[in-house]
């Protein structure tokens, strides 16, 4: 059983049929990639990394959900925090151990670690210096190709992060309407205009309303108290499940009325869901959206887009990033484009997630175990258990069985992510559930 040694732990815890994934064209040969782990770092059998991570990083990863504790449960949970390689959907840690990721980095790739074509577009750009006193010519194509391919977008700024397209959309918001409430549902990053954390100045979010997820209710009634202080709604499209078709739409009225914004957060939607998002999906228009992650295939890019007149806006206030036009991320964009253009991605990512999530019903019947659903939607799911000690301890396991899933939302399917890998997969969950069961029942 792979990795027993590493993860042994004695203590136990108090639709309509798809349409078949799309094959990518050109796969990595094994002149180009081997599949083999990069030699771990010298002498890391003998480096506790968590160790060292915790002593330099205050969070122990500069990003939030790779911390012990958001990957596992626990920041003494057992499974690996640090990795030295990844190609297609596998990932080999800084040991050499391979697992087959479930997540893949947060649903930032769709395609696969490593992707070749998105690769050598990215070598090309950086080969010819990735920035300069000039703006690279990439940011002016990939603007007109978004253009074409969502809905909204008759302009386009480019950023780096999903954090920073959903701010930079609410403040292209606020300086059109010339209004400062906004009201969101969903999760749109760490900036301080939507956050509650220690550190944001008191009364920095006094004009931003949270309402629940697809509440038309909730919603009406944040719109009726804002009155002609509304300058936006922004909402995330897709929480775990989608949404009734009149939680967008009544969104979309309600916007009309009352001459605000409306912008859709697409950073996990876009490139997806859809090519073009959640709004491709639903034929409901925003004004504004925020678009990261899978565009660029895991490399920093982000796009807020919008209808012309909302995005001229940005002329008389002010959204900049040094390295925003940077080429690197831009070729990998430009790449991703070619790959949806050609092959259906999207509906391939569906039918991939379909049979992920059926996998994993059919597995916890097979075992068994009881206070543990398959939740999200074929593009992006999750498992969701009864208690988080069991959700844990099952993590623990399925790692030591050589498969990386997700804590909560979401496990993304990718296009690596063939055959093989999925009964892969489903062995290692079968053998995490009994092994749970078995340590539940002793």
């Amino acid at each position: 059983m792979p990795f027993r040694k590493f993860f042994d732990r004695s203590d136990k815890p108090s639709a309509s049929a798809e349409p078949e994934a799309a094959e990518p064209e050109q796969e990595p040969s094994d002149e180009e990639f081997s599949g083999e782990a990069e030699a771990p770092p010298e002498h890391s059998d003998a480096v506790d990394w968590r160790a060292r991570a915790a002593h330099v990083l205050p969070m122990g990863a500069s990003t939030g959900s790779k911390r012990p504790a958001a990957l596992y449960g626990a920041d003494d949970a057992l499974g690996p925090t640090h990795f030295s390689g990844a190609v297609g959907c596998r990932v080999f840690d800084v040991d050499g151990n391979e697992y087959v990721d479930c997540t893949m980095a947060l649903g930032s790739v769709a395609l696969g670690y490593a992707e070749p074509t998105v690769t050598r577009a990215v070598i090309d750009a950086a080969t010819n210096g990735n920035v300069a006193a000039l703006s690279d010519y990439r940011e002016v194509e990939l603007a007109e190709r978004l253009c074409d391919v969502i809905p909204c977008a008759e302009m386009v700024q480019f950023l780096k992060t999903g954090a920073e397209a959903t701010s930079a959309a609410v403040r292209l918001a606020r300086a059109y309407t010339g209004r400062d409430v906004v009201i969101g549902c969903g999760y749109f990053g760490w900036h301080d205009w939507s956050s509650s954390a220690p550190g944001v100045p008191t009364g920095t979010t006094a004009r931003y309303k949270v309402i629940p997820f697809d509440d038309v209710p909730a919603l009406e009634a944040a719109v009726a108290a804002a009155g002609t202080e509304l300058a936006a709604i922004i909402i995330e499209p897709v929480i775990e499940r989608m949404p009734l078709p009149r939680w967008a739409a009544r969104a979309r009225e309600l916007c009309d009325a009352a001459g605000a914004a409306l912008i859709f957060d697409e950073v996990k939607t876009g490139f997806r869901l859809s090519t073009g998002g959640y709004q491709e999906h639903s034929k409901i228009t925003p004004d504004l959206a925020a678009f990261g992650k899978a565009m660029a295939n895991g490399y920093p890019l982000s796009a807020v887009v919008g209808k012309r007149a909302l995005m001229e806006a940005a002329r008389k206030t002010w959204i900049s990033s040094t390295l925003a036009s940077e080429s690197t991320a831009l070729a990998a964009a430009g790449a991703v484009l070619d790959w949806h253009e050609k092959a259906d991605i999207c509906d391939s990512l569906a039918a991939i997630g379909l049979e992920l999530r059926e996998s994993m019903n059919a597995v916890i019947k097979a075992s068994g175990v009881g206070g543990v659903t398959v939740d999200g939607i074929d593009h992006m799911w999750l498992l969701r258990f009864d208690t988080p000690a069991r959700e844990r301890r099952f993590l623990e396991l399925a790692a030591g069985q050589g498969v990386l899933f997700k804590r909560g939302a979401y496990n993304f399917p990718a296009i690596a992510h063939d055959n093989d890998i999925v009964q892969r997969i489903e062995a290692a969950a079968n053998a995490a559930f009994i092994e749970l069961r078995e340590e539940e029942a002793s």
